[in-house]
């Protein structure tokens, strides 16, 4: 008898007519048509989507979704606009300053070196006491080895003063900054930092590697609560309008427990993944910070992930004295800054956490020794569901190529560090444009490849692609704009964890999604920078409109 009430009903469900059925499935909350929308799916472009509550309903054409629509469904006319899922920036440092912080201005965006010292003079006699002068300087500046912390101290003696590489991985200071930031003169070196000194012993204000990633970390901890609210805020809002829906942190800032804590009072409507970048010391690395703080504070945030620092930057050469020039590899000279026996340590410590790893890896030493260390402390099998990741991996050199496919590494490039000509043009002649920077070839090897920015704040993504498709270092090395923003998408979704929940536009993933003011896959390749986004949606709420769509 049971058996027979069982097949009854099934042939009641198959006898219903067809909207009978349907009414039984709630009407879409929004349906966006008459567009072209890029799913990074296999069928990549589709007319139109349906969003219920926080996810994708359905995608297809125009005639079809539109018949989902209920008597309150929102319906969206794209008018021909370009829609892409939202960019996940998986490597960007928020800028976190103190309000007294002043910028100077110079005629590029890096100073000539007889800028320098005229605009320190100015800006000392502009400003009260105390105000941080600071500026990002090239390479012909840092090789100057006469801007010191005593050239620095007769512009500017009662103003601190930070002069940052654009790379980030070193810096100039001079006396007043050097007491703000509590750096004495016997400050002991950290592992994998330097504090220089002058031939008597004296700090010389040149700090290297680590010592200035604490030095980023000094500033964090004299930024009011309220200052570094007002930064994050800022960061979020420029975020929003290029359509970046999905940002991972580098917290070198601050500490995550504060991070949380301050993004909580924002409040921030796009998702942040927070990644652990501990300070180290003279007795090691800091393996503890942030290990205590739940993984998902709040439902838009994500603590997960720690990164260290393997190596430096070519540009500056890790420890190598200033006046020195890059060998003629360039990217295959680079001086590890970290002792192999820290990546062995940094192997066993993700294996018992389960915590992914990041490595900051720009040269060849750097990058074979830590494919190395995988291969002796485990198997591939064991490897690659734990995604490791080469923020950088400029010097994947050919040779390299293979194992890091065996190994399941995923690398995160950067479009703007593409273009040497214009952060470090004397330095052209010595780049071996034929082996570093590899994306095309990383792609043809199967090799997961991610998209971001590197920004010290916010970014523009359109720039980064623009870069990528272009790759002025190594032009056959370029990828298509499909692949781009499939980079910046998709495989940077996998770079976290979360490809089943976002980073396309699919039917049951998160619809976070932004409408573009241009179409990026036919606009010229220079116009790219200039589009933005006219509409975000995080998790099917817009926190972006600039009332450019009809309703």
């Amino acid at each position: 008898m049971r058996g027979m009430i069982l097949t009854a009903l099934v042939w009641i469900c198959v006898a219903l007519p067809a909207p009978m059925t349907l009414a039984a499935t709630p009407a879409p909350d929004t349906i966006l048509f008459n567009g072209k929308i890029f799913t990074a799916e296999r069928q990549r472009f589709v007319q139109a989507l349906a969003i219920q509550g926080d996810r994708i309903a359905a995608v297809g054409d125009s005639e079809q979704i539109r018949k989902m629509a209920g008597s309150l469904t929102k319906l969206i006319d794209l008018r021909g606009r370009a829609v892409i899922p939202g960019f996940n920036d998986a490597h960007n440092h928020m800028r976190i300053r103190p309000a007294n912080w002043v910028d100077l201005q110079f005629t590029g965006p890096i100073p000539k070196p007889s800028e320098l010292m005229p605009a320190i003079r100015q800006a000392a006699h502009k400003y009260p006491p105390g105000t941080f002068l600071a500026a990002t300087i090239g390479t012909a500046v840092f090789r100057d080895t006469t801007v010191d912390r005593a050239r620095l101290d007769v512009a500017a003696p009662r103003h601190p003063v930070i002069l940052t590489t654009f790379t980030g991985h070193a810096a100039i200071l001079n006396s007043a900054a050097l007491t703000k930031f509590g750096i004495g003169e016997n400050e002991a070196d950290p592992l994998g930092g330097r504090y220089e000194r002058t031939s008597d012993g004296k700090l010389s204000g040149v700090l290297r590697e680590y010592a200035t990633v604490r030095l980023s970390r000094r500033i964090g901890d004299i930024t009011s609560d309220k200052d570094a609210i007002a930064e994050l805020r800022a960061t979020l809002a420029d975020s929003a309008e290029h359509g970046i829906t999905t940002l991972q942190i580098m917290s070198e800032k601050m500490p995550p427990g504060r991070y949380v804590d301050l993004l909580k009072q924002v409040p921030n409507s796009i998702r942040l993944r927070i990644m652990r970048m501990p300070m180290t010391s003279t007795s090691g690395r800091d393996t503890s910070e942030g290990q205590s703080i739940p993984s998902k504070p709040s439902p838009l945030i994500t603590v997960s992930g720690t990164k260290w620092l393997l190596d430096g930057v070519p540009v500056e050469g890790t420890f190598a004295p200033r006046s020195t020039k890059p060998g003629l590899r360039f990217f295959g000279d680079l001086q590890m800054s970290l002792p192999p026996r820290e990546l062995d340590a940094m192997l066993r410590e993700t294996v018992q956490s389960g915590d992914q790893l990041l490595v900051h890896v720009t040269g060849y030493s750097a990058s074979a020794a830590m494919l190395e260390a995988m291969q002796n402390s485990g198997t591939e099998q064991e490897w690659v569901p734990r995604r490791v990741r080469f923020e950088h991996g400029d010097a994947l050199f050919p040779d390299l190529i293979p194992r890091v496919k065996r190994l399941g590494v995923i690398v995160v490039e950067q479009g703007t560090h593409l273009d040497m000509s214009q952060i470090a043009p004397e330095l052209m002649p010595s780049i071996e444009a034929e082996k570093s920077q590899p994306m095309r070839s990383l792609l043809a090897a199967g090799i997961p490849l991610v998209l971001s920015s590197d920004e010290d704040g916010p970014s523009n993504p359109f720039l980064e692609i623009l870069l990528a498709t272009k790759h002025p270092n190594h032009p056959s090395e370029a990828i298509s704009r499909e692949e781009a923003v499939i980079a910046y998408t998709r495989t940077a979704a996998y770079a976290e964890f979360a490809e089943k929940e976002k980073g396309s536009l699919a039917p049951g993933k998160l619809a976070d999604l932004a409408v573009l003011s241009r179409d990026i896959f036919t606009v010229p390749s220079d116009d790219l920078p200039e589009t933005v986004s006219v509409m975000t949606i995080v998790g099917g709420k817009m926190i972006y409109d600039a009332h450019l769509l009809s309703n």
